[in-house]
């Protein structure tokens, strides 16, 4: 349901409206609004220059008034180009307007897209066309805000003039939206507003006059609010023609409540009220900043203290009194051989530790509640050897983000460059630490009880995970999170002889939470062809290209069925890591070449609910035996208000 809301005071819109005189009447003496007559008949669905809808048509829409330079439309990615003859922004101009491997068709639309993740802020994928649009998990760009499944400016229309409910409309009165509230813009033909409530439009009809100088009381706010709090109302004066009174000057409107102040600064009729009106459970006086609807304030369920900083959106997501500021790192003082746990989710760059039950509800905000170093099946302690924190991994893998990465290996957590604490082990034959535990058993009977495998290749052995080292992290997920990344590379000693044997050692990334668009076993760490998950592993080289590329071409699987591969395009990344070696060892099949290969930098997604209390494991080992280790590399966790397609990107 719409409602009518009072007109901004001051607005000179107001005085050039009384032009056609106005009676020496009370306030009490004006006929009260009946009719309620929309002034343009209704919502304009279809959007169109001035209103502030983006529009589905090539034209596009525009950023709620004429834009001059690009520069207008910046907060519109995808319809971000300014069209200097209508003056509107309007669709991709080329492909450098959509995202990732987008094209910009003939009719400036963003196509090739798979779901709405693929498709910029205030534009969902349909029929593989990003088309303007919004949801809870597409939200507009900052600046707008996502009323009736379309991103609007709030400031400026008129049709959703301040929030998502309210409708400019007056009596015998056209009106128009002006910085978030209503504004008397015109009378009709024969209809004056003479009583200084231009909330009522324009009451009074026919030709009259007033005493020049003389004066009246006035009030441009919602009618239930005047005189109510502290709200009051002001003055307006008649002009020395005596032909109409000036515009309402000195009222009192109703403001933001403020905490610890004895005044109803919202002229609700209670004082210092301590609401939670979008009932994300942070209240005005807890500390949040954006908690009804208004101009500045498009989302007020996605802002509060328990929000992260959304990079670029121009909004104060966490209310910390900072725009769009750069969270600072916590890893720089991290000692390679640390044993704290807490220190590997700094070294992965979640810096913000919060508790599970707060004993204060405002202080729920996310962060990392728990942190362990374990065994796969959750108990025991992994070799200390098996993981550490680094500054970088060989001569080329630098941090890609912050100071620190995080290590875990099957054998020993470090390069053959220049680490220690601990220091190197060759991969090649491997260490053999013994220790030993079950699968993770959540993750194992998803999948029936039995590994999962790249399809053709030899089924592993044995019921345990050998060597292995798990991370596991409990964390509270930001209120406007609906995904995140990590960056991950993943090493192996098994390329090239033991491609698609028994011995494919394992790295998984298991997920627990609440939202439903994570692979049905929980496990991130995979590739989805379309019709299989290839989980990470030496046998996923051949499930798609670019998935395994830091390597040498040539002939694989020697202790196998051999073949041949050639989707190797770089060894930079193995130099200096330990797995760039040559030779012949035990257990080789006789193979002298080069050996050791991986992943190279891939990205990896998962989804999560807002607000929810998450778990996440992050697991290597050796499997089928202890021997010919594996290592993965882990940084540069980053939280994204959009869904993603879950999984591990090759590229």
């Amino acid at each position: 349901m719409m409602r009518a809301l009072g007109l901004r005071r001051g607005s000179s819109l107001v005085a050039a409206a009384l032009l056609a005189g106005c009676p020496d009447v009370s306030q009490g003496d004006v006929p009260s609004s009946t009719s309620g007559v929309p002034v343009d008949g209704g919502r304009d669905d279809t959007g169109g220059s001035g209103d502030g809808v983006l529009d589905g048509d090539s034209g596009g829409g525009d950023a709620g008034g004429p834009c001059v330079t690009n520069d207008d439309c910046a907060l519109l990615p995808g319809l971000g180009e300014c069209e200097v003859d209508s003056g509107e922004c309007v669709g991709c101009l080329d492909a450098s307007d959509c995202l990732g491997d987008l094209t910009c068709n003939g009719s400036q639309l963003c196509e090739g897209c798979d779901g709405d993740e693929d498709c910029p802020l205030g534009t969902t994928c349909n029929d593989a066309v990003c088309l303007p649009g919004c949801g809870p998990a597409q939200p507009c760009p900052g600046g707008f805000a996502c009323c009736a499944d379309h991103c609007v400016n709030l400031d400026s229309n008129a049709d959703f003039c301040g929030d998502c409910e309210t409708q400019c409309s007056l009596d015998s009165a056209a009106a128009v939206c002006e910085s978030g509230s209503c504004a008397l813009d015109a009378c009709e033909d024969g209809f004056s507003d003479c009583n200084g409530m231009a909330a009522d439009g324009c009451e009074t009809q026919g030709v009259c006059s007033c005493t020049a100088g003389e004066t009246q009381a006035c009030y441009t706010g919602d009618p239930a609010t005047q005189n109510v709090g502290a709200c009051s109302d002001g003055v307006q004066t008649c002009n020395d023609s005596g032909t109409a009174f000036g515009p309402c000057t000195g009222d009192a409107t109703p403001t933001d409540e403020v905490c610890a102040v004895a005044a109803d600064n919202d002229c609700d009729g209670t004082v210092d009220e301590d609401v939670d009106e979008d009932g994300d459970g942070f209240t005005t006086c807890g500390g949040d900043c954006c908690d009804v609807q208004g101009p500045d304030c498009l989302g007020p369920e996605l802002v509060n203290p328990g929000a992260f900083e959304a990079p670029g959106n121009r909004v104060d997501d966490d209310c910390d009194g900072e725009v769009d500021e750069v969270e600072p790192t916590c890893d720089g003082l991290i000692v390679s051989n640390t044993g704290d746990p807490m220190d590997y989710a700094r070294a992965l760059d979640l810096c913000v530790q919060t508790e599970e039950t707060p004993a204060n509800p405002q202080d729920a905000t996310w962060g990392v509640i728990e942190a362990a170093l374990e065994l796969t099946n959750g108990a025991g302690v992994p070799d200390p050897d098996s993981h550490s924190v680094r500054d970088g991994f060989g001569t080329n893998n630098v941090n890609q983000l912050g100071e620190r990465m995080v290590v875990l290996s099957s054998g020993a957590a470090a390069d053959t460059f220049d680490d220690a604490s601990p220091g190197p082990q060759a991969y090649q034959d491997g260490l053999v630490v013994g220790t030993s535990a079950p699968f993770p058993a959540d993750w194992l009977a998803a999948n029936g009880g039995n590994l999962p495998n790249s399809p053709g290749c030899t089924e592993p052995d044995g019921a345990s995970a050998n060597d292995p080292v798990m991370l596991r992290l409990r964390v509270r997920v930001p209120t406007n999170a609906n995904s995140f990344t990590v960056r991950m590379f993943f090493f192996s000693s098994e390329y090239p002889e033991y491609v698609c044997t028994a011995f494919n050692d394992f790295f998984v990334t298991l997920v627990g939470t609440t939202d439903l668009g994570n692979p049905a076993d929980g496990n991130i760490a995979v590739y989805d062809d379309g019709m299989v998950l290839h989980p990470v592993g030496v046998n996923i080289l051949d499930a798609a290209p670019g998935l395994f590329t830091e390597c040498t071409d040539g002939q694989i699987s020697q202790c196998g069925t051999s073949s041949n591969y050639t989707g190797c395009t770089s060894v930079a990344g193995l130099a200096g890591t330990g797995f760039d070696t040559t030779g012949t060892t035990n257990f080789s099949c006789g193979y002298g070449g080069a050996y050791g290969g991986g992943t190279g930098w891939l990205e990896m997604s998962g989804n999560v609910t807002p607000g929810e209390i998450m778990d996440i494991r992050f697991a290597i080992w050796d499997t089928s035996d202890g021997l010919f280790d594996s290592t993965v590399l882990l940084d540069a966790w980053e939280w994204s208000v959009q869904a993603s397609e879950p999984g591990i990107n090759p590229g």
